[in-house]
């Protein structure tokens, strides 16, 4: 079984790479920038024919590059893990008109679009074979709302329609589309805020009296990846630690 994982080279992407290839799944890990990060996370994989793949995926033609590439390196791509995304402030009231529109232009690119592009590809070679799984890291951001980066939450709350738009579709060809939706998690990205001035606030919002780690929140992703049952398509699953409940 073959998987593409996007922002793989740290985080929850790397986590999420770890325990795919702890289960015997071949990992395409895919980076941006951080080369040094992905390699890294090559080497610590279990197994053997893992492979590196760089791609810029705001860049429409970058993200079929990358498809076609890992598609023809792994023969095929059985499992899609969309969680390479982009987090930026741009407060409401302090932001300017020039800079609110490139943030949103970044953040729907990355969060968004980028996504979007490689879940088509997957459902139209997925569907084709009757058989694979896509599943995407979202935010509770997209529920809560993000009052400081509002391009962040609505392009999350795209990514979790467009996800389920697509478990509705594809479920008659057998292939099923789920959503991992966490809170808060101790990465490196996030590090400035869950371990800055900030950290004592973000604790407080969380009943456990901590954050997600990007283990626990791989471990969701993985069982959504390779255990659960195909009744769940077209779930998003929160993983916040009842730091925000939705009804």
């Amino acid at each position: 079984m073959n998987a593409l994982v996007t922002g793989a080279s740290r985080g929850i992407g790397r986590a999420i790479a770890f325990q795919l290839a702890a289960r015997g799944v071949r990992v395409v890990v895919h980076y941006h920038r951080n080369r040094i990060a992905a390699d890294e996370t090559l080497r610590a994989l279990s197994g053997k024919g893992h492979v590196l793949a760089s791609a810029d995926l705001t860049v429409e033609a970058d993200a079929h590059r990358l498809w076609r590439e890992a598609s023809a390196t792994c023969g095929s791509i059985d499992l899609l893990i969309n969680n390479a995304g982009h987090y930026e402030k741009h407060p409401p009231l302090e932001t300017s008109p020039e800079a609110w529109r490139e943030v949103w232009q970044r953040t729907l690119s990355a969060n968004l679009t980028g996504p979007a592009t490689l879940a088509h590809l997957a459902a139209q070679a997925m569907s084709g074979t009757g058989r694979g799984r896509i599943v995407a890291i979202s935010s509770r951001g997209a529920f809560r709302g993000e009052p400081s980066a509002p391009a962040y939450g609505a392009s999350k709350a795209g990514l979790n329609a467009l996800h389920q738009s697509l478990a509705a579709a594809l479920a008659p060809h057998g292939v099923q589309v789920m959503v991992v939706a966490p809170g808060w998690v101790d990465t490196d990205m996030a590090s400035p805020w869950v371990r800055g001035p900030q950290a004592a606030v973000l604790r407080d919002q969380h009943p456990l009296g901590r954050v997600a780690t990007a283990e626990e929140v791989a471990r969701v992703a993985v069982f959504c990846a390779l255990d659960a049952p195909a009744t769940m398509t077209g779930a998003v699953v929160d993983v916040n630690g009842a730091s925000y409940l939705r009804t």
